[in-house]
């Protein structure tokens, strides 16, 4: 039988590389022959990885993590047609059956077969279905013909494999964040986050045409991140108000659109920074966003948080200022990016050179035995998208 090793949760702020079963074409007793095995070429540490190990969801220990995975096919179930073993291919986060009705209207993020406990799964995540996650050497992908996206040539997406992986997760989720709020020509956005989400926001709205994008944080590396490649910055530290540096750079104290990239570990601004204050994101956008302007929020949001900073917050109720949305006519768009809405664009957009996400993100390699030091580097603010490599297949291009 051939090895795996994975990186598992452990318990709040500690992960560890260990040696796992080699997947099967199974989830317990579910057969799954419309499945493949994937030899993980590049697998992601992300934010909301980020927050299972900070203790901060239901995760139970010993879970296998990752959702954020680029692999090579090297065994198809039976009942796999069209994808084939050597394929270099991109997997969305979600887990999507493609035969519901959620499926066929292509909200992929919450499909109605792949949970048993609600809509939606992924890979290596809280209440999300039990499936294996992909911070390993090898992972089981089901209903692959539906849910993979195979790169056209091996060699030049292996060129460009940096800026692919992200195209997991972070790139379309940050897309639909932007989409969510009506980014287009012309517009002028505020992004509320400078992480690896929020930078690909930043990102996507360049290449979405808007006019002038802004981007709000208190650490400055990540503030710089975002200036490195054209972004204003709002540092939210500051006792200026976010609505007073916007004015500073707009002339006016509004946005067309706004993006919350950070969810539900927000601080609070100006002189509350210091602590937590999970709905200031969503009233300070409101605030700041014009009327009739729309909201993307695909920053995370959690029905279970064992550290929230109160009784309301621990069940993702939040002081949300819903009267100020509903006199300006917000429109609120919240939920898991449907991935597979968006991914094969923005590979053609990333083949050809119109968008430079790995730049962006300040994408950084490491080895998948370095997982450990990168959950703690990330956990500090560090403002960099860390990439496992665990064979050493990123390094050789």
């Amino acid at each position: 039988m051939a090895s795996n090793r994975g990186v598992a949760y452990m318990g709040p702020g500690k992960v560890e590389v260990q040696s796992i079963d080699y997947p099967k074409l199974a989830l317990g007793n579910r057969k799954c022959e419309h499945g493949v095995i994937l030899k993980i070429v590049s697998t992601n540490i992300c934010g909301s990885d980020q927050h299972m190990v900070r203790g901060r969801t239901t995760a139970p220990k010993g879970i296998i993590l990752g959702h954020e995975i680029t692999g090579e096919v090297i065994e198809a179930g039976r009942d796999v047609e069209y994808i084939k073993k050597g394929d270099l291919v991109s997997v969305p986060f979600n887990i999507a059956c493609g035969r519901c009705r959620n499926c066929k209207e292509r909200a992929t993020g919450v499909c109605l077969n792949v949970n048993p406990a609600r809509p939606g799964a992924a890979y290596g995540y809280v209440d999300m279905g039990g499936w294996i996650g992909g911070q390993a050497e090898y992972v089981m992908v089901p209903y692959a013909d539906f849910n993979l996206l195979k790169f056209p040539d091996k060699a030049r997406a292996m060129e460009k494999i940096r800026d692919l992986t992200c195209l997991s997760d972070i790139l379309p989720t940050g897309y639909h964040g932007a989409v969510s709020a009506g980014v287009g020509t012309g517009s002028t956005v505020y992004v509320a986050g400078a992480g690896p989400v929020g930078l690909a926001c930043a990102a996507a709205c360049h290449l979405l045409g808007a006019a002038c994008v802004i981007v709000g944080d208190l650490i400055p590396e990540r503030l710089a991140q975002a200036r490195s490649f054209g972004c204003e910055t709002v540092d939210i530290s500051k006792k200026a108000t976010v609505a007073e540096q916007i004015d500073g750079i707009l002339g006016i104290p509004e946005v067309d659109c706004g993006v919350d990239c950070v969810g539900f570990e927000a601080r609070g601004h100006g002189g509350d920074s210091s602590h937590e204050a999970p709905a200031t994101v969503l009233n300070s956008l409101m605030e700041i966003t014009r009327a009739a302007g729309a909201l993307g929020i695909p920053g995370l949001y959690v029905t279970g948080d064992p550290g929230g900073v109160d009784a309301h917050a621990k069940e993702g109720r939040l002081s949300i200022r819903i009267g100020l949305g509903w006199a300006k006519s917000h429109v609120f768009t919240t939920g898991q990016c449907p991935v597979m809405k968006y991914n094969r664009k923005l590979m053609q957009a990333i083949l050809y050179g119109k968008i430079h996400i790995a730049k962006a993100v300040n994408v950084e390699v490491i080895r998948l035995d370095d997982a450990p030091r990168g959950y703690k580097d990330f956990d500090k603010g560090a403002a960099k998208k860390f990439v496992l490599d665990p064979h050493s297949m990123i390094s050789k291009n």
